[in-house]
């Protein structure tokens, strides 16, 4: 990963698990602080990581997906994992 001007670049995982957290979020009709509540984050960052700019650990993986009713695979893949 490298920078510009300091800021830092966007690892392409980060980057598509936080495409996937925001289009089942938004599928599922969550807002923003429920899910940012359920990471124990704050919407700023949950933003963030949506975005793509922030690393959510594996607890908060987990945490995303029990509140949004989706099986563990969703958010790390886009095909099921069985």
């Amino acid at each position: 990963m490298g920078s510009v001007l300091g800021f830092p670049g966007i690892d392409p995982q980060d980057a598509a698990i936080g495409a996937r957290l925001k289009r089942w979020r938004e599928q599922r009709g969550v807002d923003i602080d429920a899910v940012a509540a359920a990471l124990k984050i704050t919407p700023e960052e949950e933003r963030r990581a949506e975005a793509g700019r922030a690393h959510l650990t594996a607890l908060q993986i987990a945490a995303a997906t029990r509140t949004l009713r989706l099986p563990m695979w969703a958010l790390v893949s886009d095909r099921p994992a069985y």
